[in-house]
């Protein structure tokens, strides 16, 4: 309606520049051209005077920033698929809605799961590190530099949803032997498509695989639901890739199997007390033990202006007085 006031909606990061035009014609939108994350003080602010919040992967919304919003917040809507840093529970409370950007990532992630899976076996890191720019190589040599074949592997998925079968797709195509772990089967045609053999027990399919690989979501049934435990059923010979969330993991523990190389290496792009990086990862990845990417799983153009598009749909449809599509509900358990 022309005259009416547009919401406020505060950004916590910065977006693409085409996703941030579309939200100054629509909203009252106040971005974040420096691009740093937000002090406490500087959400607390915000969720004070915005209508609607949109925070990203690196902003923790726990019940006591939510406790501290004004009336007028009735909207988190999360840039991002996850929402393990936002109390959503919380928030039903206070009666503000939380809604995510599922399905855009899917790809993506995938893509970058494969990459993972491919680069640790095969040495990729390594092998680039050894020109480090200077272009000096002794030669080809024909037992130099040997990795692992991953044709007729088996790999082990965790987590069946969405991203995890996007996984699978791949992997058979690489003529990886596709296994998984998941609350429940997968419909029979997917699990057909797949030849998947699902395992009820995940110790039991940790203890089989070549390599692993971590796609199910951030939740406190999942926190460090790869714990000490079971991380030592894996084979020495094995390798574990993850592009989950790094709390599903105990690092600790996985750090000291590679150490004593009672795991044979690990493709990690997420970690458990991100930005912080453990140093000993760090140390193990210049040894060649273990990948080690800055969370780029779902970094792509198109993936982030999907993502934006999604945001924007959800403010949409919820100030327009309907439910918006992507709304989160509180987790039982």
């Amino acid at each position: 309606m022309a005259g009416k006031k547009k919401p406020l909606v505060v950004i916590t990061r910065k977006l693409p520049d085409q996703v941030e035009t579309r939200m100054r014609e629509l909203f009252d939108a106040r971005l974040n051209l420096e691009d740093r994350p937000l002090t406490q003080p500087e959400l607390v602010a915000a969720v004070k005077e915005a209508d609607v919040l949109v925070p990203t992967v690196t902003d923790r919304i726990d019940e006591a920033l939510i406790e501290q919003a004004g009336e007028n917040l009735k909207l988190i809507a999360n840039f991002g698929n996850g929402v393990d840093k936002i109390d959503v529970a919380a928030a039903a409370r206070k009666g503000i809605t939380v809604t995510n950007t599922p399905n855009v990532l899917t790809e993506d992630t995938a893509d970058m799961t494969m990459a993972l899976i491919l680069a640790v076996p095969r040495r990729l890191a390594e092998g680039a590190n050894v020109l480090d720019g200077s272009g000096k190589w002794a030669g080809w040599s024909p037992t130099w530099m040997l990795g692992r074949r991953i044709w007729g592997k088996r790999l082990g998925i965790v987590g069946m949803g969405r991203i995890g079968t996007a996984v699978a797709r791949r992997a058979k195509a690489f003529g990886l032997s596709i296994h998984y772990h998941n609350r429940n089967h997968v419909m029979r045609e997917l699990e057909d498509e797949l030849e998947a053999t699902y395992w009820d027990s995940l110790d039991q399919m940790l203890a089989r695989m070549d390599i692993i690989s971590v796609n199910c979501p951030s939740t406190p049934a999942t926190f460090h639901l790869l714990s000490a435990r079971r991380l030592a059923l894996l084979q020495p010979t094995a390798y574990l890739v993850n592009t989950a969330r790094g709390d599903i993991i105990d690092e600790e523990a996985l750090i000291k199997l590679l150490q004593d190389g009672r795991v044979a290496g690990a493709g990690l792009d997420v970690f458990e007390n991100e930005p912080v990086v453990n140093p000993k990862l760090v140390k193990l990845a210049a040894k060649g033990k273990v990948v080690i990417l800055p969370h780029m799983g779902s970094a792509t153009i198109e993936g982030r202006i999907d993502m934006g598009e999604k945001v924007i749909i959800n403010i949409r449809t919820f100030i327009d007085g309907h439910r918006p599509p992507d709304r989160v509900l509180p987790l039982r358990y």
